[in-house]
């Protein structure tokens, strides 16, 4: 139910080249947009954070966050970024297993790469990185935009997960849409009761006269949202106040969500059973 997912961009200078239009850097962070609506649509309680490498080096574009709009906002972003030198798998992978390797064992460890080059600069044996990975169960998928990498099918095959290579712009949209729905866990995950808070949403008159404003505790690391308001959502637990869920709490660390919310994550669960066709001279209509 709970999932955390790194994604590795590509920043290097073969993201320049034009196959896809205006070129495959503009392309993949527009899709990408769109991947982050649908990914926490489709898992509004999990996590997602954002990856660059360019250069032999790899960087944080985003940490994890359940925050949609402040990835968008970093994909807007970096439409600007310079594209130049070679990627490095092995940099990239170890960022975000540094951050991975500590999340709890009953949320999905995962990353995807969005890997554009057929070569990769790296400092170390990136064969034993890949143990690792597999050891620390972290599920990694790749999806190429040029052609098959030797190690990138072997890295995919190791750790679980998948790896394919893009046709054109509406094929890549379609391999990117794949990776909302949540990987089917395997039978040694463990399971874990989470504590959850359901606070609900409280407006204060204008004409109360106990009516205080407050600030939200989402806004107190940002300059450019408002500050002082009436309503919002209360933690249930230490009554800090929220503009928006999910959430976890900064102050006692609990989980906020609301029912729409856990029952989207939910279903993931319990899918639907195959349609079955009947053909339409065998079917008796009522």
């Amino acid at each position: 139910m709970m999932r955390h997912l790194y994604v590795v961009v590509d920043g290097s200078r073969t993201m320049e080249d034009q196959d896809l239009k205006p070129n495959r850097l503009t392309c993949t962070l527009k899709l990408l947009e769109y991947f982050v609506e649908e990914y926490f649509d489709q898992n509004p309680i999990s996590q997602i954070g954002i990856i660059v490498t360019k250069s032999k080096r790899a960087e944080k574009l985003t940490e994890l966050s359940g925050n949609p709009r402040k990835h968008i906002a970093s994909l807007k972003k970096a439409v600007d970024m310079t594209c130049h030198g070679e990627p490095s798998l092995y940099n990239s992978l170890s960022i975000a297993m540094q951050t991975l390797k500590h999340m709890p064992g009953h949320t999905s460890r995962e990353v995807l790469i969005i890997f554009s080059s057929l070569t990769t600069c790296d400092p170390s044996n990136i064969y034993d990185l890949i143990k690792t990975l597999k050891a620390a169960k972290i599920r990694v998928s790749v999806i190429g935009l040029s052609a098959e990498v030797r190690v990138c099918t072997v890295l995919a095959r190791e750790t679980g997960g998948t790896y394919h290579v893009i046709l054109d712009e509406s094929h890549y949209k379609e391999l990117l849409t794949h990776h909302v729905s949540p990987p089917p866990a395997s039978s040694s995950s463990e399971c874990s009761l989470i504590r959850m808070g359901f606070p609900q949403h409280t407006i204060a008159s204008l004409s109360d006269q106990d009516a205080k404003p407050s600030f939200s505790m989402a806004h107190l690391d940002s300059n450019t949202e408002p500050g002082l308001t009436l309503g919002g959502y209360f933690c249930p637990q230490c009554r800090a106040k929220y503009c928006e869920l999910p959430v976890e709490c900064k102050i006692c660390g609990l989980t906020l969500v609301s029912a729409p919310h856990l029952a989207r994550s939910y279903h993931h669960l319990f899918p639907l059973d195959a349609f079955q066709e009947i053909p339409l001279e065998e079917y008796n209509g009522e």
